[in-house]
């Protein structure tokens, strides 16, 4: 008698619901993959109107451009081997900048451009400048011809001028002080003296920021010079801080102290000489609160030696209090619905910052974790957003 043809032995039940999840899990991945691709192409068809500048070592490609007066996007693109950053430049004022734009990386950078010829910056300091044609359009003429009355603004403007001159001072009799110990020869006291200091620069910076050359004098980072630190070109705070805390020798730095003297001197003249329009007045305080969210609260790299960062990032709302405090009565007759908005984000920053305080002192930025250094960074940028709003409801939008 033949044996009966054995069967082949059903698969464990545990093999048969791997495979059935296998194939969902094929199934999934699938519907994600396509899901992703669509999300792309619909984020290149919303962004098709980008402009791609791309950034080399020592150059950008193209170096000239001509855009329509209005809204427009650039997409810079980093093919250098370092962070860099990039500018539009009216004369010496910034009028949109990006940071620390990562190695084979890019970022976007909108702007609200005027007709004009404007300069753009391209990476290290000692690149070359291209530049931005923008042609009018019936649109921006229109909008010339619209603008808000300007006498509401004057108010504002005015006690702004004041707060930039006595800011200014206490700025150059900081540094003042500080230059003397360095000329003492005091490395303990040029140490305690560096922080007051700074905290005076960064009570300035969103208006001293305008003034691209002398604040990149004043407080460019190493990154952005050809060697480094030990570049000849690399001078200001950041130049004095490498060598306080870093190599912690006064070597060398009596001259660059004298520098900045004379460079903070030249910056309050500047800042009061230069008159700052109404629709600026809060973009300044937006620009400089994102830029402490997207680069100097995450990364900490501001003040990589001395790790006094908080305090800057305190500076820098303090200013921001300031902004808000000239334009509450213009807020409060035009606009009362977002003057709560605003005082809640610039609570909850300073609620954030004060959290981050031992017996009174702000801690070294290096012991902040990378959780509170996020939570700063969500603070600034809802603060940011806050402030943006005001130039729309006080009829400022679209001057930019």
């Amino acid at each position: 008698m033949s044996n009966p043809t054995p069967q082949p032995a059903s698969p464990p039940r545990a093999l048969r619901w791997a495979v059935a999840g296998s194939v969902v899990v094929l199934i999934a991945a699938g519907g994600l993959f396509y899901y992703a691709s669509q999300l792309a192409a619909s984020k290149r068809q919303a962004n098709h109107n980008e402009i791609a500048v791309t950034i080399h070592g020592h150059a950008c490609e193209p170096n000239e451009l001509t855009v329509p007066a209005g809204r427009a996007s650039f997409r810079i693109i980093n093919r250098s081997d370092r962070a860099v950053e990039w500018e539009i430049l009216d004369g010496v004022l910034v009028v949109e900048e990006r940071e620390n734009i990562a190695p084979g990386l890019s970022q976007v950078i909108n702007a609200n451009l005027l007709p004009g010829d404007y300069a753009i910056t391209c990476g290290l300091l000692s690149n070359p400048r291209g530049t931005l044609h923008v042609t009018p359009t019936a649109e921006s003429d229109a909008q010339a011809k619209a603008k808000p009355s300007m006498v509401a603004f004057i108010g504002p403007l005015s006690e702004f001028r004041v707060y930039l001159s006595g800011q200014g001072s206490a700025l150059v009799k900081a540094v003042t002080v500080l230059q003397q110990a360095i000329d003492r020869g005091d490395l303990a006291q040029a140490q305690a003296l560096y922080l007051p200091a700074r905290e005076a620069y960064q009570r300035l910076a969103p208006a001293s920021q305008r003034l691209a050359q002398l604040d990149n004098a004043i407080n460019a980072r190493a990154d952005y010079f050809e060697k480094r630190e030990q570049d000849p070109a690399f001078s200001g705070f950041h130049r004095l801080e490498y060598g306080l805390f870093q190599l912690r020798s006064l070597d060398g730095l009596a001259p660059i102290a004298q520098r900045l003297l004379t460079d903070v001197s030249a910056l309050k003249q500047q800042l009061l000489a230069q008159s700052l329009p109404p629709e600026q007045l809060v973009g300044i305080v937006v620009r400089n609160l994102n830029n402490l969210a997207d680069v100097r609260a995450i990364s900490g790299e501001e003040e990589r030696y001395s790790h006094v960062d908080l305090e800057g990032f305190a500076a820098n709302l303090e200013a921001a209090h300031k902004v808000v405090e000239l334009m509450r009565p213009l807020l409060t007759k035009s606009a009362a619905d977002l003057l709560p908005k605003v005082d809640s984000a610039l609570t909850a920053f300073d609620s954030e910052l004060n959290g981050l305080k031992v017996d009174g002192q702000y801690r070294r930025y290096d012991s902040v974790t990378a959780d509170q250094r996020k939570q700063i960074a969500d603070k600034a940028k809802a603060l940011a957003v806050a402030l943006d709003g005001i130039d729309p409801a006080l009829g400022l939008s679209g001057l930019q």
